[in-house]
Formats: C-alpha cells, structure tokens, sequence
C-alpha cells in the first residue's frame, strides 16, 4: 500500500480544516500507523505533492483506497462480498458477507494476535498459520522471531485486502503465504513437520471442515512432539446455538493426541 487511505473520520477532519480556511492539518492516511501533513483547499486536498478530490459520498464502517483516478471501497465482491472494516483502534477488521471475522469489540484485533501468538511462543519455530486472513497471526509471529511462517489462505479477495492493508505483513523472507484451503492442503504437509500452529478458521457454519476430528488429526500429524496450538473457537451465544463449540473442539484435540484447555475465545493444545 503506497496510496492514501480515507475513512468517514478522516474525510471529516480535512473537510472541516477546509470549511475553516486552515491551510494545513496533521491526519493519518494509513489507518493510525503514522501521521501525514495534508494541505487543504476548496476544491481538494493534497498529500506528498499529489492533488485529491473531496468524496462525493464517504460512508462509515468504509476505508476508501486511491486508484489512480478516483477513491473507490476496499471491498470486492466475487462469491461473497469481501470487505476492510475500519476501527477504533486503528487497525481493521475484514468482512465476509457482513459477518466480521476479527473481534474487535473489546479491543483492537492486532492486540488480540499478540496475545494469542505469545501462547505459542514463536522464537525460533517453524509455524503453521492455517487460516492467514489480514495476516496479523503472521506479523506477530515474525516480531517474535519466528524461523518460518507458513501461512494459508484460501480466498483471492482476502489477499488483495492484504494488499491494500498497511498492518497486514510483507510476504517474503521468513513468511510465505500460499492461495489454497488449507482443508485439502494439510494432507500434503510432512508429518512432525512444523513446531507451532496458530487455528483460526471462520465460524463454524461457514466451514465446519475446519473444526472437524478429520481435521483435528491432521494438525496432530504435521505438529511435532510437544508442539503448542492455538484452536480460535469464538464465544456464540451457548443457549441460542444449543452448542459449546470449545468444549467440542478441545474433545476432539484430545481425541488427537493433545492436552488441551480452554483459553479466551479458543482452546490452548499441546501435543503429547
């Protein structure tokens, strides 16, 4: 990402220096990562000496990208429509259909991935990231010092968020990122091949072959001997759903030969 990123916050902030005549203002074009001096005018705005037109419309819960002629949504839709959410704290979320695949009503999801990938402890391993999504497993993985990440994600458009994304990973040295389901390819990945994995596939009922015993196997075959594993499970509504699918998921890592408990919105494993 080299363009300037635009939300309905941001838009409002130059909009408004503009309605006030002050010719400058200090914002961030890449979602709080850093801080841009922009000058402002009736007809646009301008940034590291290029000239941009105001939006005609600029909805929230949208970030807008530069095309090279005009500032159109992050958001593609194929199968489904992909799309990068803006929060509070900066760093974005991603949506699928409407449905938000990273948490971020108590905190920023890039904290969220600390923490998670702190479980693992990545100094040093070889991790599996099964599900990449927006890449933020792998960038803590790689600020951990991880020797290799091996990151799969099966979705086109997802990985053309990354793109445009300034928190999600440059792919290359340590980290790899293949195009593929990782359903179909664990079962070429060598047995006792990787050191750590980090789980976090969308909710159940989008692809339930994630969380099945099927599944739950093949991640004890390519873990080695005491290798740790962080299973994302979410935390639905138990009564509605009549399911408690962290409970489900750590009996079946147990079936597959791991220790395994619950930990936040997910289940922590170590293989025997």
């Amino acid at each position: 990402m080299t363009g300037p990123l635009i939300t309905q916050g941001v838009h409002e902030t130059l909009r408004t220096a503009a309605r006030a005549s002050v010719p400058t203002v200090e914002c961030s074009l890449d979602l709080e990562r850093s801080k841009a001096t922009v000058e402002v005018g009736e007809a646009g705005w301008s940034w590291r000496g290029q000239r941009f037109p105001w939006l005609e419309s600029c909805k929230d819960r949208t970030i807008y990208y530069w095309t090279g002629e005009a500032f159109e949504p992050v958001a593609r839709f194929t199968a489904s429509l992909i799309k990068l959410v803006p929060t509070e704290w900066g760093t974005p979320t991603f949506e699928i259909d409407g449905i938000k695949m990273l948490a971020t009503a108590q905190g920023s999801p890039y904290a969220d991935a600390e923490r998670k990938v702190g479980l693992i402890q990545p100094r040093g391993k070889v991790i599996l990231d099964t599900c990449g999504g927006l890449g933020y497993f792998a960038e803590w993985c790689l600020r951990g010092e991880a020797r290799q990440v091996l990151s799969y994600e099966k979705n086109p458009d997802v990985i053309w968020l990354r793109s445009l994304n300034p928190w999600s990973p440059a792919v290359g040295g340590a980290l790899t990122l293949t195009e593929g389901d990782i359903s179909e390819r664990i079962a070429t990945l060598p047995a006792a091949s990787v050191d750590a994995i980090l789980h976090d596939p969308p909710r159940f009922g989008i692809a339930g072959e994630l969380y099945s015993q099927v599944f739950h196997d093949h991640l004890a075959r390519v873990l080695k001997r005491k290798g740790k594993l962080f299973h994302y499970t979410g935390a639905p509504n138990k009564r509605a759903s009549g399911r408690d699918m962290a409970a489900e998921v750590a009996k079946r890592l147990r079936h597959a030969g791991f220790v395994a408990e619950l930990n936040g919105d997910g289940v922590f494993a170590v293989k025997k």
